[in-house]
């Protein structure tokens, strides 16, 4: 069982500061940490408070959120690991906050849609940095439980914001089509390619990612209908 080390979160805000606001949950990279991803807080709204979680197993010289395997297709008993782990830390969580956000750059990306599938209604939006969705896999009881996530997503149709480069060579291009299709399926996507970018995160993708966030939480304020907070909701396995 793998769990959220909590000693290890790092957050852009002091504790005294947390309370009440709503919470961005950032989740890095393979091979990659906790330290990565808070650099981006202060080029994100500042009404959230972010953070940064470590993912649980070593890879190399940082971590992973479950381990490698095929392209673009880990074993998805794994990604549901380290989903469950993200929610239980989520519940264990001392302050309160009127939203819960997610934000995930590649394997970080993967594991974002996979919370979304556990539980569809309990994050604001997720925004999915050149990541994928991971595939079904298993037998046919594993199949139908997958099936019937994808089908409680849908009838929520969460927002999700998808970035990606063109000349990205780490995330296959089954891995993409497959992704892109059933956000299309699934949820209210916004999805946008950018020109000449890599396996990367470009100015150009915060600042359609920022004016995405704040789209989604200005819908949110006139439909006064934010997602329940950390401890209100269940997972939806």
């Amino acid at each position: 069982m793998v769990q959220i080390d909590p000693s290890l979160v790092q957050w852009s805000a002091v504790e005294a500061e947390r309370d009440g606001r709503p919470l961005l949950v950032l989740l890095h990279g393979v091979g990659s940490h906790e330290g990565d991803l808070i650099g981006l807080s202060p080029y994100l709204p500042q009404q959230f408070v972010a953070a940064s979680l470590r993912a649980p197993l070593p890879h190399g010289d940082g971590f992973s959120w479950y381990p490698l395997s095929t392209p673009g297709a880990p074993d998805p008993g794994a990604v549901d690991d380290a989903a469950e782990a993200v929610l239980a830390w989520l519940d264990s969580l001392a302050t309160r906050h009127p939203s819960v956000s997610l934000l995930g750059f590649s394997q970080g990306g993967s594991l974002s849609l996979q919370l979304v599938r556990h539980a569809p209604d309990r994050f604001a939006f997720a925004a999915v940095l050149a990541g994928f969705v991971v595939p079904a896999a298993g037998d046919d009881a594993a199949l139908e439980r997958a099936a019937a996530r994808d089908d409680a997503v849908a009838d929520v149709r969460p927002s999700v914001f998808y970035g990606r480069g063109d000349v990205d060579q780490i995330i296959p291009t089954d891995a993409v089509e497959r992704t892109s299709a059933w956000l299309e399926a699934h949820v209210d996507a916004e999805q946008t390619v950018y020109p000449g970018l890599a396996h990367g995160i470009s100015q150009e993708e915060l600042d359609d990612l920022n004016a995405f966030i704040g789209r989604v939480t200005a819908a949110s304020v006139v439909d006064g209908d934010a997602p329940e907070a950390p401890g209100e909701a269940d997972s939806a396995d």
